[in-house]
Parts: structure tokens; C-alpha cells; sequence
């Protein structure tokens, strides 16, 4: 790595100046991709920040799916890594070689492959009952059964504000 450089700490609201590329947390947590590697990871997270791009630009193919444009020479140049090193983690992603987070097509004619970027949140029911053993109850949703509580809101039907419930307006006049 080399010399160490003297970097200088964030003052007040300094630490809000810069933007940020998300990597979704269930990528990390969740057991189906424990087998991913951190590059593998961090180019999704690259390649869900291009969407944004892709829905200003309208590129949505016949059937309504949004899709990316992603050159190999911008990914090695994003991650910093050789060709052979990009090949690699692209297969770890796709669908052909990988776990399918992404599915190319090819065009031909010396144009770049179209990118399809999927949800990795949509998952079938028998996904859904198998959990992580390491899941942070504290960051997942709780399935509630809001109809069994016995707790009135002001939008249920058992709940009445009594000022409202118990006014005669018969004896107001302006």
C-alpha cells in the first residue's frame, strides 16, 4: 500500500456531503448469498444504483423490464480490477454460471450486452419460511395479525372519540 496519509476528521455536518452506493443489507445477512464474494456484492450494489439511470432514460425493454448498460471496461474501472477479475465476478452474479442476480443479453454488432438486473427480494413462499440463523430481529419487519389485536386505532370500527360520539349538536346555534 505505501505511505500512510494524514487524513483530517469530519466537523459538524461535513459528514453529510458526500453520496453513497447502497448495498442492500439482506445481500449480507441473508444465508443464500454467504457464498458471494464482496466484490460480487458491491458490483450489485453498482449495478442498482445504475437503475435510477435507466429509468430517466426510459431503457425498458418489450415486456416493461428495465435494464442496464454496463460495460466491462467501466466495471474494471469502477471496482479497479483486471478483465479476467470483472469476467469473474460477473459470472458469480449471473444467471447462466452463478446465483442469477443478473441475466445479460447479448446484441451483438460490437454493442454492449443489455443487463437485467433482478429483485433479489421477491422470493417464492418456501424461501420465505426458511430463515437465516443469524437474521437481526431488530432490522426485519415482524409479520403482525393487526385484525386478531385487541387494539382500537381511530380507524377502527370500535374506536370513538367520546367528544364527538356524545355531542348533541341540535343545541348549538351560531
Amino acid at each position: 500500500m505505501g505511505d500512510t496519509i494524514n487524513f483530517d476528521y469530519y466537523y459538524g455536518i461535513e459528514a453529510e456531503q458526500f453520496s453513497f452506493y447502497r448495498v442492500p443489507r439482506l445481500l449480507i445477512k441473508d444465508e443464500r448469498f454467504k457464498g458471494l464474494s464482496s466484490d460480487a456484492k458491491l458490483l450489485y450494489g453498482l449495478m442498482l444504483d445504475r437503475m435510477s439511470l435507466s429509468m430517466k432514460n426510459g431503457w425498458l425493454d418489450d415486456e416493461n423490464r428495465a435494464y442496464i448498460i454496463y460495460t466491462v471496461d467501466a466495471i474494471m474501472e469502477d471496482l479497479g480490477c483486471a478483465k479476467a477479475t470483472c469476467a469473474k465476478i460477473m459470472k458469480e452474479l449471473d444467471t447462466e454460471n452463478g446465483i442469477g442476480l443478473i441475466e445479460k443479453k447479448r446484441r451483438g454488432l460490437g454493442k454492449p450486452d443489455i443487463i437485467y438486473v433482478k429483485n433479489f427480494s421477491t422470493i417464492t413462499d418456501a424461501q420465505t419460511e426458511e430463515k437465516s440463523d443469524n437474521a437481526d430481529k431488530t432490522t426485519e419487519v415482524q409479520k403482525l395479525n393487526l385484525k386478531k389485536s385487541n387494539m382500537h386505532t381511530s380507524r377502527s370500527s370500535g374506536f370513538r372519540t367520546p367528544e364527538v360520539h356524545n355531542a348533541d349538536f341540535k343545541r348549538f346555534r351560531k
